[in-house]
């Protein structure tokens, strides 16, 4: 993400949202990444004390999406990313698109870029709303490969891990490779209690 707005911004661009993730959307033909804010990437897990690990990822972009697909949007750029994309701060009506998602819980402030919505977010933190009920790996280190080992619950004892393929593979204990697998849920990865469970849900017995 770039650094605050600029003598280069442009004019205004108008028109329907189609929402990519959580902090990133198209109107029409340009894709634009929220300034100021930065959201879980859609393949996030997160852990909730009583919950569980539920795919906070995922659902945060359905959330935004519910709200902003097919509505029309006013965004005033700031920037352009290495990505090319255009930064910028986006109007539904009179609301903060990236403001809403910092005061709900949805989205982080991305204060590495700027301070604006630190205030919201440490008024959603005070209230617990959304990702601040979980235990959550910020996006930025997620996206480093940062995420932390997760331990095995009591009696669930048998890897679920993916490979660079994305082929879905358990392994049990004893097995060559188990010892050095390691499990990080925010690459979709986690813990199953039996072979049924783990065949269920789309893994497969490694060889060896």
């Amino acid at each position: 993400m770039p650094s605050p707005p600029s003598e280069a911004a442009q004019a205004e661009i108008t028109g329907i949202a189609r929402v990519i993730d959580g902090d990133t959307l198209d109107l029409g033909d340009t894709r634009i990444r929220l300034f100021g804010i930065d959201a879980v990437e859609r393949d996030q897990t997160c852990r909730h004390p009583t919950r569980g690990d539920w795919p906070c990822g995922a659902e945060v972009a359905q959330e935004v999406a519910f709200w902003l697909n097919g509505e029309r949007l006013t965004c005033t750029p700031e920037d352009r990313d290495r990505y090319g994309r255009v930064v910028a701060t986006c109007y539904l009506r009179d609301a903060d698109v990236g403001a809403v998602l910092v005061e709900a819980g949805l989205a982080f402030a991305y204060s590495k870029y700027s301070p604006r919505y630190e205030a919201l977010q440490a008024r959603a933190l005070a209230a617990g709303r959304g990702l601040w009920t979980s235990v959550v790996v910020r996006p930025e280190r997620h996206r480093r490969g940062e995420d932390p080992v997760v331990p095995a619950q009591a009696g669930c004892r048998i890897k679920g891990n993916i490979s660079s393929k994305g082929v879905r593979i358990y392994h049990l204990p004893g097995q060559a490779w188990y010892a050095k697998t390691r499990i990080s849920p925010g690459k979709g990865e986690r813990w199953f209690c039996s072979e049924a469970e783990a065949r269920r849900a789309g893994w497969r017995k490694a060889r060896r």
